[in-house]
């Protein structure tokens, strides 16, 4: 999304900038200069005394306001250089100077906390792909090792297990490589009108299928519970929007991933479409029967690694890589539309709302 550039908030006019710091030394020097030179005329003193005594007092005022400009300048550097070599503790003092050194400070405190969750996020992601992937992996490895010693054959059974794990490991790739996109901030976004109630059919059945394929395999990025009922509500039955088909399949499919690991078992997955406000709008709504969301984590569930507080309550299920309300966030974003927690009597309700043909007209999205 290419915002207008906002400049900052003039400050050359500040009574306490370098500028005028310079210009007062300037100012005083003269005075002073110009003072002793009268003394002399009075006093009738030679102009050499008053020379060096000028000179002295000039001295000694570039002095004094050097230091104040100068010691930040240094403290700068140092901290620079730490940033440079990973150091994202240390903070610049001074931020609350009302000059620019002062605004330099506060950028370069600024910049460290941006790099500091930067590098955050990255050991973050480390720790969790690598927990992700290890599971699976573990598992192929041992399936393959018992087929290699003879402990069991390699029968359909078997193969099914090793497929399954092969095929968790490709979601866990395709996960990342969704991340990937989120970062580069810049996707083809191909909107087109379809209709609503064929479409979340067809992704419905997708999710079903999947889980029933997978049994009760762990799993990231599709449902792997049977007991679990999805229920689809169009209305009205021909419904249609205008967005980016692929993009909307990841927002559904991740909900739906999402509600279903946190219903009881044999509950009941309901995915409501209505039609928007807007020309081709559409105002869609994921309802579980779950615990719900409590109120001080909705703000944070559309997170990156975020996994809530609340376990998972049905069988087969486990916490995911915590990037799947993310990437629904980031495909929403693309859209020009809003996500969020709704108010709901029982379980949670995520709302989706897009915005149709009129706002919806960009191609790309730019970070």
């Amino acid at each position: 999304m290419n915002l207008p550039s906002r400049r900052p908030p003039a400050r050359n006019l500040r009574p306490f900038s370098i500028k005028a710091k310079l210009g007062t030394l300037v100012v005083v020097s003269v005075f002073i200069t110009t003072g002793l030179l009268m003394v002399a005329l009075r006093t009738k003193t030679e102009l050499r005394f008053i020379t060096v005594f000028s000179v002295i007092a000039t001295l000694l005022i570039t002095q004094f306001v050097a230091h104040g400009l100068t010691a930040p300048l240094d403290e700068m550097n140092t901290v620079a250089k730490g940033i440079s070599h990973g150091e994202y503790t240390r903070r610049v003092s001074g931020a609350d100077r009302r000059d620019e050194l002062g605004d330099l400070a506060s950028t370069i405190n600024r910049m460290a906390d941006d790099l500091e969750a930067v590098d955050r996020h990255r050991k973050e992601l480390v720790a969790n792909v690598s927990h992700e992937l290890r599971t699976p992996i573990a598992a192929l490895r041992a399936v393959l090792e018992n087929v290699v010693d003879g402990v069991s054959a390699a029968d359909p059974e078997t193969m099914r297990t090793a497929l399954s794990q092969t095929e968790r490991l490709g979601r866990l790739v395709e996960t990342l490589l969704d991340l990937s996109r989120l970062d580069n901030g810049v996707v083809p976004l191909r909107a087109r009108r379809f209709e609503v109630w064929p479409y979340l059919s067809g992704v419905l059945k997708e999710a079903n299928l999947a889980a029933s394929q997978r049994g009760l395999s762990s799993g990231s990025g599709n449902h792997t519970r049977t007991d679990v009922h999805l229920h689809l509500d169009v209305s009205p039955p021909e419904l249609t929007a205008h967005a980016d088909a692929e993009r909307l399949h990841q927002v559904v499919a991740n909900l739906i991933d999402n509600a279903v690991k946190h219903s009881p078992a044999h509950g009941r997955v309901t995915v409501r479409a209505r039609r928007g406000p807007q020309p081709e709008s559409l105002d869609l709504e994921v309802l579980d029967e779950g615990p719900g969301i409590p109120e001080p984590e909705r703000s944070r569930v559309f997170e990156r690694f975020n996994r809530g507080s609340t376990p998972a309550p049905g069988p087969g299920t486990d916490g995911g890589t915590g990037l799947g309300l993310a990437i629904a966030r980031w495909a929403v974003d693309l859209h020009g539309g809003r996500i969020g927690v709704a108010e709901s009597a029982r379980g949670c309700r995520i709302r989706v709302t897009l915005p149709g043909v009129q706002q919806n007209t960009r191609l790309t999205y730019n970070s």
